[in-house]
């Protein structure tokens, strides 16, 4: 049971705010309070929630309140108080008129679909508290709420009494003694009485069974996606009929006394009440969308809810509530960390030998739930520029300088630099290939894993097929054969493995049909054994917990736009989960920093920009798009999360 209010004169929160602090440090995980206003509870539901590293944080529709104003938009959150200002863009916080930000200063983050704002963000800017007490956060009574982008938190009509300080305190520490509590005379706010309902038109012999009391509508916007809401409220429970057509909907309310208006509402849909000699009927003209009517009790309301996409050609955001079990997604400012259980399993996914397609089509020939775009490419041959390997097979050569990301059959992750090779194995004979792809380089030995469409070989060179798949990642000599022997150009089958060769250069491959030849995949790294899927792109971001952000190493032009602000995403290990991230804007150096806070613990960067693209569940990080029925760039490859085999899902 909570007890009396009490509030300390402003001559003691320095000493008891520093003991509030010591005892908070001892008790090591933050709670959620109420937050007061001037010794005011703001309104029950309004608390301060646990966030990420043991914080608190309030949700930004409350900072109005407290005379803070907000402008949250896709390019930052900005909070500015007394002519000082913070604004979070690309993964951190930038300061005006303020001497001086930790640079350990915790980021927003979004929870439940709200966004949230560390306590100590509102500290540096300023924002005087009364009380700081494990039983409540008491602010300082603040003007009109400064304009903001977000609609504040609406004052109680009977406020609550707070109740700052217990009356028995913890025994202070003999350094720091306890000052006396001093208790103020408690101001009950004036009663005012509501005003006398209007007399509302009653046709002649009509007798009403309940009255039509209010109509009020609100709205909001998620990227695109328009919500409506529509609530009638009566006076008593009543029953009603509902007719929809192309234009809207008719609700028909026999019984039912109104005031007839008209209004157009804040998304343009027009609104009207009539009241005829059976009832009242309201007239909705939503102009498309999908509406919902359903009812609410105490009092009795008809509520409609209309979703529009007022946008088609922006893809469709993510929601929180269409996430499968098992995926996680936090909203950190402008990151987004998108996070699997065990459920699932990493996979890379191509599309095929020059070909390109939506991150969502390539999720969905998985069978997927997620995924992101993968490698670097060449949009005019949709070729990749660095490794791609499925199922242990090279399908596009490594530059063997930049990062990359493997996997192994459970779908382990490992980050590192590889230099993969094809080794051929017969008795007597092992060669490593050096040359991956469809040309054959006359002056070393080719290889290629056919698609069924792409043509291998050449004049005066000899092509060999093999069959037995390939060997282990450690060079071990495999029992394969040579299953044809051509010479000229043809097209292998799709999965065949080819290599083409000038024979007076490498006599020794000039083999009959039937001969033993095999050949595996060495990774040339240690640890990297085993590994039956790769992708390359880069650079390397967070290895065991530290920005290793290393351009020169990985041959990046930072003068050039790859290094550009802009959209970034990643695969990430965060804990023991994998998952992909997306940060709305910023370079590679602001995204490293952005995940190292978010507590990622190794990260890759993928191929970022106008390619970068994460599908979720039906919707979209990236608010950019770029076909209207696609919403993502076409891309050759991408790095997809699968059901395991046997998971259980939501």
């Amino acid at each position: 049971m909570k007890r009396p209010a009490v509030l300390l004169p402003r001559s003691m929160l320095p000493r008891f705010m520093l003991l509030s602090a010591l005892l908070a440090a001892f008790s090591g995980l933050a709670q959620a309070r109420p937050v007061a206003l001037g010794g005011v509870l703001i309104s029950p539901e309004v608390q301060t929630r646990p966030l990420t590293g043991a914080v608190e944080g309030l949700p930004v529709e409350v900072l109005p309140r407290l005379g803070v104003a907000v402008q949250n938009s896709s390019s930052g959150l900005s909070l500015s108080y007394a002519g000082r200002t913070l604004t979070f863009v690309g993964g951190r916080w930038l300061a005006q008129n303020i001497a001086s930000v930790p640079a350990t200063l915790p980021v927003p983050e979004g929870l439940g679909g709200g966004l949230y704002v560390p306590l100590s963000v509102l500290a540096v800017l300023g924002v005087p508290t009364l009380a700081d007490t494990p039983d409540v956060l008491d602010f300082a009574q603040a003007g009109a709420a400064p304009i903001s982008s977000v609609r504040p938190v609406p004052a109680q009509p009977n406020p609550v009494p707070a109740n700052p300080v217990p009356a028995n305190p913890v025994p202070a520490n003999p350094v720091l003694p306890m000052p006396p509590i001093i208790q103020p005379p408690v101001i009950q706010p004036p009663v005012t009485q509501p005003p006398a309902p209007p007399t509302l038109p009653v046709p002649p012999g009509f007798t009403p069974v309940a009255v039509l009391s209010s109509v009020r509508s609100s709205r909001t916007l998620d990227r695109n996606i328009e919500l409506q809401r529509v609530v009638m409220e009566f006076s008593a429970p009543v029953a009603y009929t509902l007719q929809r057509d192309r234009s809207g909907m008719s609700v028909t309310l026999p019984g039912v006394s109104s005031s007839p208006q008209t209004q157009q509402l804040e998304s343009g849909d027009d609104l009207g009440v009539s009241l005829g000699a059976a009832g009242s009927s309201v007239r909705l003209n939503t102009s498309g969308g999908v509406s919902e009517v359903f009812t609410l009790q105490n009092p009795f309301r008809i509520v409609i809810d209309t979703t529009t996409n007022i946008d088609s050609s922006v893809p469709p955001p993510v929601q929180q509530s269409g996430l499968p079990g098992g995926v996680t997604l936090r909203r950190l400012g402008g990151l987004s960390l998108l996070t699997f259980d065990a459920r699932y399993s990493p996979r890379v996914v191509a599309a095929g030998q020059g070909r390109a397609s939506g991150v969502a089509d390539l999720v969905k020939s998985l069978g997927g739930v997620a995924g992101v775009n993968g490698g670097y490419f060449d949009p005019a041959s949709s070729l990749p520029v660095d490794l791609v390997a499925l199922g242990g097979l090279m399908l596009s050569p490594s530059l063997e300088r930049r990062a990359t990301l493997g996997f192994d059959t459970q779908g382990a992750p490992r980050l590192g630099y590889p230099r993969p090779r094809y080794v051929l194995s017969s008795p007597g004979l092992s060669l490593t290939v050096n040359s991956v792809g469809a040309k054959p380089n006359p002056l070393w030995v080719t290889a290629f894993v056919g698609d069924g469409r792409t043509a291998v070989g050449g004049d005066a060179l000899n092509t060999l097929t093999l069959q037995g798949g390939p060997g282990s990642s450690a060079g071990t000599v495999l029992s394969g054969r040579v299953a044809r022997a051509m010479t000229g150009r043809f097209v292998p089958g799709v999965g065949e493995f080819a290599v083409t060769f000038d024979a007076s250069r490498y006599p020794q491959l000039a083999l009959p049909v039937g001969s033993p030849l095999g050949y595996s995949l060495n990774w040339q790294a240690p640890g990297w054994d085993g590994t039956q899927e790769a992708l390359a792109a880069g650079p390397l971001l967070i290895s065991a917990g530290r920005v290793v952000l290393d351009p020169v190493r990985e041959g990046f032009d930072t003068s050039g736009s790859i290094w550009r602000a802009t959209r970034q995403v990643a695969f990430v290990v965060v804990g023991n989960q994998s998952g992909i991230a997306f940060l709305d804007n910023g370079t590679p150096n602001d995204f490293a920093h952005a995940l190292l806070s978010a507590g990622v613990s190794s990260a890759m960067r993928l191929d970022s920009g106008s390619s970068a693209t994460v599908y979720v569940a039906g919707g979209y990080l990236n608010a950019g798009g770029y076909l209207n029925t696609v919403w993502s760039r076409t891309v050759p490859n991408a790095l997809v999360f699968v059901p395991r085999v046997g998971a259980q899902g939501k």
